[in-house]
């Protein structure tokens, strides 16, 4: 059971409608428009950097406070440099298109666009490939927190910088816990017995979830000892070189999947063809599912849970040291081959520098990848906050690890929900590692 990607190049078409009116004289002795000649002087002077981003769904009448954010910073770079960014944006419409992954390799690979917007496992792929341009001398790049570098710093290059430290935490119906005298679950044990007595009351489904983030389920009680132990550094190494099985860390974390997958608390076939958020969403507003599965800025977002009609926290997952968030680490990266190269490193810079970075905390109320950049979290989010602050969390991506792990692990996620069994899952796992150990980067010796 191979978990491959599709690699077909994807057809994304945007139309783009200029209406230009060219007013001419109608005598031949008249001068030319001095205006129409200074518009066309400027249009060629013009400098255009292309972007390529996911536009995410929404309700046209609700605002979208992340895109919102990506906009204001776009801005701020266009103001600063003189410089037009254009947006090429995809989104999948259903699990049957390719997903945005795929479509942002594609392009990536065909050096179709200067810079990207990347998931952690894409970002792992490119890196590895020496396709995407080292950001280590950029001035904004000396304001990062370490937990950014560790992520996305590969072969020794700093390839990606995100705009927010992503943290994923379980968005709980405080009120619905309350009503059956339930505490908010610190253990894998503790998380079952809550999902019993809320089946037991008639809530059919506890756990809203989506094909794409039960993977963070995994990561925390695979890693949990491994990021809070004392120990990081050597657990790595052992991995790395495959004297310890990435399948004995996993394990766990897939055989508590598969117990909610028995005992109907996670409905695993809508799971697997649903879209995140847009799956599980709606009955977790309606309260009727308790539980659901989320990013630190869906709290912050009108399209999302931003204004839920009950008491909503976010706490971390089930684990054996309590609960614990799982950072991911996003960003944005500029293509080696990219057409306009330098004015994309520019631009990148200006929308990662602490002015930029401050505006985009501030308007999404995100954790900031910059050390000098602060912002007060909403309510609902300081258990999670207060956590990370606490230096626990897990890392859902590290570019030290040669098993990239974000995406590896969502894919082998969807074999589980697909009806392979916990045993075929640990196979793949360490193929899979096998697999990583033909890596001939100069960075894994």
């Amino acid at each position: 059971m191979k978990a491959s990607r599709s690699r077909n190049l994807i057809r994304i078409t945007a139309a783009i409608l200029i209406g230009i009116v060219l007013f001419t004289s109608a005598s031949c002795g008249l001068p030319k428009d001095p205006g129409k000649n200074l518009a066309e002087k400027e249009e060629k002077n013009l400098r255009i950097v292309n972007l390529f981003s996911p536009m995410e769904k929404t309700d046209p009448d609700a605002e979208n406070v992340a895109r919102s954010a990506l906009d204001q910073t776009v801005i701020f770079a266009e103001e600063t440099l003189g410089i037009k960014v254009e947006y090429i944006t995809y989104t999948a419409e259903n699990h049957q298109d390719k997903t945005y992954d795929d479509v942002a390799l594609d392009r990536a690979h065909n050096n179709m666009d200067d810079i990207y917007l990347l998931n952690p496992d894409v970002i792992h792929i490119l890196g590895r490939e020496d396709r995407l341009m080292d950001l280590s001398n950029l001035d904004s790049a000396k304001n990062l927190r370490d937990v950014v570098k560790t992520a996305n710093v590969v072969n020794g290059k700093l390839v990606a910088i995100p705009q927010e430290v992503v943290a994923y935490g379980l968005f709980v119906n405080v009120d619905m816990f309350d009503r059956y005298n339930l505490e908010l679950p610190e253990t894998p044990e503790e998380f079952l017995e809550c999902c019993r007595v809320f089946q037991e009351n008639g809530i059919e489904t506890p756990v809203g979830a989506n094909r794409w983030w039960l993977e963070t389920f995994v990561l925390a009680m695979a890693y949990a000892d491994l990021y809070n132990g004392g120990n990081t550094a050597a657990e790595i190494e052992a991995l790395n070189n495959a004297t310890a099985k990435y399948s004995d860390y996993m394990r766990p974390g897939f055989e508590f999947l598969q117990e909610l997958i028995d005992k109907g608390y996670i409905d695993a076939e809508k799971a697997y063809v649903s879209e995140a958020i847009e799956g599980e969403g709606p009955d977790f507003l309606a309260q009727k599912t308790p539980i659901v599965i989320a990013y630190w800025g869906a709290a912050n977002a009108e399209t999302a849970y931003g204004s839920p009609d009950f008491h909503m926290q976010v706490i971390g997952f089930p684990s054996s040291r309590g609960q614990m968030p799982v950072i991911p680490m996003t960003g944005l990266a500029v293509g080696v081959g990219a057409e306009h190269v330098q004015d994309a490193m520019l631009t990148l810079n200006a929308m990662v520098s602490d002015q930029a970075l401050q505006i985009y905390a501030e308007t999404n109320k995100v954790i900031s990848p910059s050390k000098n950049v602060e912002v007060d979290c909403i309510p609902a989010l300081r258990p999670l906050n207060d956590r990370i602050q606490e230096n626990v969390y897990v890392l859902g991506s590290n570019a030290n690890m040669r098993l990239e792990q974000w995406g590896n692990v969502c894919l082998v996620v969807r074999q589980l929900l697909s009806g392979a069994t916990v045993d075929e899952c640990m196979e793949e796992f360490d193929r899979l590692q096998e697999e990583s150990l033909q890596d001939s980067s100069p960075f894994f010796p």
